[in-house]
């Protein structure tokens, strides 16, 4: 077996070298041996060896003896990687940046990634790398050398963020906003709130200096307050007019937007192809750190044309289906239902020359109690805008859309992702643009991932 020391020098001095998955191994990487629902990552380990890695880290004796001499063996290999990203976090002397908030955390931190890596070294969280683990796991793979660090930090339970922002210590937070989600467990809102607001509460994050805050609702109004009690260096908010930041004007131009900024005090002109509001929001935010830290927001203006929308999140796939030629918009990472009406909003506003508008939608998940009453709100606002058809899936929609008497659009219900494959295949042809948009793990998640698999290749933004 080989030593402690070895291997903890080993990722403390490189970076984004830390991996779970042993076909995601390349040469030099260490393998993570992690206990999964089905299998415990002892099981992989030789082919991680074969795919390149260097080391491997496991709790958990290996049958085989082959390349023992490369594996660690430790009590807890939760305790041994914290152990380990605490004291690479206090090695770590650029700026620190954690986001958290309902939702929109990783669009945001992709698209602050995006520009200002542009001009400056900085690692990043990946995927939705936001829980105890991906935390940690991000923060042993990050670069010493890096100006910036940005992690994204999640919850779907009380006390989880407290515990991420020990670790990441981050001067300067987002709180993205806060709406309708995980409400299985925290019952309201307001709760929502209190627990996003220990990302900057100094008794779990004494580096705390900057809040970027979305400042709408009621519940992001009572994260400003907290704020102020806590006496932050610089409390920066978003949304409308009242707030220092805001989209102040959408002009629609021949085959463009000119985008109308509101930030600090200054007009910004943006031009950009699409006007979805939500990543409007997030260009709010990123000007708004750029002007804050002193960083030339021309780096923006000159690349935003360039930002893609990340995986499931809004990003645009040309389908081909037996010959048939369609555009599907592609939501179908996560909701809830502040972020579904804005996404069917934002289908509708869409000018799309006479071409039929189809949405499909599944179920929204850990809603609690008021599951149905929100599913069935859905459902009455799509009732303001005219589409083509509207194809539902799930049991919640189910008994939702009984609810709904002498509805003007055409509701078609299907039960599971292969019998939404089968109607897609048979029923959908030319002229039509598709929006996906449900929870993760769904049956329409599992659809839409089975859809864009059998036309990979032909994506685009």
């Amino acid at each position: 077996m080989m030593s402690e020391k070895e291997i903890i020098s080993y990722i403390i001095n490189n970076s984004q070298k830390i991996k779970i998955n042993s076909n995601e191994i390349k040469k030099n990487d260490v393998f993570l041996a992690l206990k999964g629902t089905k299998f415990h990552g002892n099981k992989f380990i030789d082919s991680s060896f074969n795919n390149g890695a260097k080391y491997c880290i496991t709790e958990k004796i290996p049958k085989s003896k082959k390349n023992i001499n490369k594996i660690l063996i430790v009590n807890n290999i939760d305790n041994f990687l914290k152990k380990i990203s605490i004291t690479k976090r206090k090695l770590f002397k650029g700026k620190v940046i954690g986001i958290t908030g309902s939702a929109g955390k990783t669009t945001l931190k992709e698209t602050l990634y995006f520009f200002l890596k542009k001009k400056f070294k900085t690692s990043v969280s990946i995927k939705s790398y936001n829980n105890i683990l991906g935390v940690t796991i991000s923060i042993l793979n990050m670069d010493l050398s890096s100006k910036f660090a940005i992690f994204e930090l999640g919850t779907n339970n009380f006390g989880e963020i407290r515990n991420l922002v020990k670790l990441v210590k981050p001067s300067q937070v987002f709180i993205t906003n806060i709406q309708s989600t995980h409400l299985e467990n925290f019952k309201t809102n307001e709760k929502i709130s209190k627990e996003k607001s220990d990302i900057f509460k100094f008794k779990y994050n004494p580096n705390a200096e900057i809040l970027f805050l979305f400042n709408t609702n009621i519940y992001e109004k009572f994260i400003f307050k907290i704020a102020k009690i806590q006496k932050l260096k610089k409390i920066i908010s978003f949304g409308n007019s009242s707030s220092q930041n805001f989209v102040k004007k959408i002009i629609k131009k021949n085959n463009f937007y000119e985008i109308e900024l509101f930030i600090n005090e200054k007009i910004v002109k943006i031009n950009t192809k699409e006007n979805a509001i939500h990543r409007l929001h997030n260009l709010l935010f990123v000007l708004a750190f750029f002007k804050e830290n002193k960083i030339n927001i021309n780096i923006i203006k000159n690349n935003y044309q360039k930002l893609k929308p990340v995986v499931g999140r809004g990003k645009i796939h040309n389908l081909k289906i037996k010959k048939v030629t369609l555009k599907l918009i592609d939501e179908s990472y996560n909701a809830n239902p502040e972020t579904m009406k804005q996404s069917i909003e934002y289908f509708s506003s869409l000018e799309t020359n006479n071409i039929n508008k189809i949405i499909i939608i599944g179920n929204m998940n850990e809603l609690g109690l008021n599951s149905l009453k929100y599913h069935y709100e859905v459902l009455k606002f799509i009732e303001k805008f005219t589409f083509y058809k509207v194809i539902l899936c799930g049991e919640i929609f189910k008994s939702a859309i009984k609810k709904i008497a002498n509805p003007k659009n055409k509701f078609i219900y299907k039960q599971n992702s292969k019998k939404l494959l089968y109607y897609v295949n048979d029923q959908i042809h030319n002229n039509a643009i598709i929006m996906i948009k449900c929870s993760n793990a769904t049956e329409v998640n599992m659809f839409a991932k089975k859809l864009i698999s059998k036309n990979s290749g032909r994506s685009k933004i």
